[in-house]
């Protein structure tokens, strides 16, 4: 009961928040769907992807400088409004027969650009509405929340769609934006703080100060580093997850592989928010992509049964979220509130700018190298034998690439005293 009084606000704000980011997936979801029925071309919908994650690359540091001089909740009830105008135009123009691939080309990245400002006003929300000792608990039920709404949406929005069409799930999506601006307008207080260096600063100048600070804490920098080069091989993974199972099996086995990855995400961030505090966060965040990169990329490799996929899936991603929750307590305990939207903007353009690059070199080392390759290879030689003859053995091939190159990576940046010193802080 205690814990619950000393979390009570951010709990609200968590549920609504989260209902209404199950809102908005559902929409993406559903439009995806509507213009890859509309074009038949699934570079038409990935373009969705890049309009949405190009303003979160290019423009988070300055986005960080503006959430740090401005109010947090005024921040997020500004995008989340801009957001729901967004929402509603596209309403607008599907009811009336007017909606193109152009307009949600140029909605996305105006959303997207709403994401990146309010993204380090939410995560610097979160720090001063939680007491330090609770950092971990919080991450592990944010990441739960995350896992519970990439399960749910695939499956609420096909039954939106199904039963009333895409229109309906636009309606709950703004129902759902509507819950969560009164609540946050109403209901939320969130502390303010006053950065004295912050003032008459330029906004350039503010932006600059993340980097500099990243600079003068090389054990941050480096777990950012760390993580970035982990998300590029995560990004290969995902480039090529759907090439290999797709071609060696069907659409029935890569849905049970995806909802075998939702469902370990959620066990993860139940163990995320029980787990007892480490003595070494920095050695669990290592152990943890240790163990994801040493188990899901081999038996995908290495295997052509879709339940020693399913087993891989859950192995791979179990420990995610435990990961998650050590990282974002270090960077909570080592990073002054005052700086932690700038420094958080910092982070996303170096963590998530390998996203992109991953998935375009991993979709053309699928098509360019590793299947060429496999389709070249002496048949009953050992990389046969080892991934197979048909088309989505190269893509094995590289998941055993990326097997190899995960461990190298956990490898060398457990070695690395900087990351081992951030946990002499908490």
């Amino acid at each position: 009961m205690n814990t619950f009084k000393e979390l009570r606000s951010f709990i609200i704000l968590w549920l609504t928040q989260s209902l209404s980011a199950l809102g908005s997936a559902m929409t993406s979801f559903a439009l995806v769907v509507w213009l890859y029925g509309e074009s038949g071309s699934a570079l038409t919908t990935a373009l969705l992807t890049v309009c949405s994650y190009a303003p979160y690359v290019l423009m988070s540091i300055f986005a960080g400088a503006i959430s740090d001089r401005w109010s947090k909740k005024a921040v997020m009830l500004v995008c989340d409004c801009l957001a729901a105008v967004c929402t509603v135009v596209v309403l607008i123009l599907f009811r009336t027969n007017s909606l193109q691939a152009w307009h949600l080309y140029i909605i996305n990245a105006l959303n997207g650009l709403m994401n990146t400002v309010q993204s380090p006003a939410s995560d610097v929300a979160t720090t001063l509405l939680t007491p330090k000792k609770h950092y971990q608990k919080t991450s592990g039920m944010r990441s739960f929340s995350n896992s519970l709404v990439s399960i749910l949406t695939p499956v609420l929005a096909t039954a939106f769609v199904s039963l009333a069409g895409l229109e309906a799930v636009i309606v709950f999506d703004l129902a759902t934006f509507a819950v969560a601006f009164l609540v946050l307008l109403l209901f939320i207080r969130i502390p303010r703080i006053d950065d004295v260096q912050e003032r008459g600063e330029s906004l350039l100048k503010s932006a600059k100060s993340g980097l500099s600070y990243l600079g003068r804490n090389k054990g941050i920098l480096w777990l950012i580093m760390f993580l970035s080069a982990i998300n590029l091989i995560a990004s290969f993974y995902d480039a090529a997850l759907p090439a290999m199972i797709l071609s060696k099996k069907d659409e029935q086995a890569l849905g049970l592989v995806s909802a075998c990855v939702g469902v370990a995400t959620l066990l993860g961030s139940v163990l995320a928010v029980f787990f007892p505090k480490p003595k070494s966060r920095s050695a669990v965040i290592c152990n943890c992509l240790l163990i994801s990169m040493s188990t899901e990329n081999f038996l995908l490799a290495l295997s052509d049964n879709t339940v020693v996929w399913c087993v891989g899936a859950v192995m791979g991603w179990i420990t995610i979220p435990l990961m998650n929750a050590n990282y974002d307590v270090i960077f909570r305990t080592n990073v002054p509130a005052q700086m932690q939207g700038r420094v958080y903007s910092v982070r996303n353009t170096l963590q998530f700018f390998t996203i992109p690059v991953g998935y375009l070199l991993g979709g053309l080392l699928v098509d360019r190298v590793f299947e060429p390759f496999m389709a070249s290879s002496e048949r009953g030689g050992i990389l046969v034998q080892l991934f197979g003859d048909g088309k989505g053995s190269g893509a094995a091939l590289l998941f055993f690439v990326l097997g190899l190159a995960g461990v190298a990576v956990c490898m060398a940046f457990r070695r690395v005293r900087a990351l081992r010193d951030l946990d002499l802080t908490e």
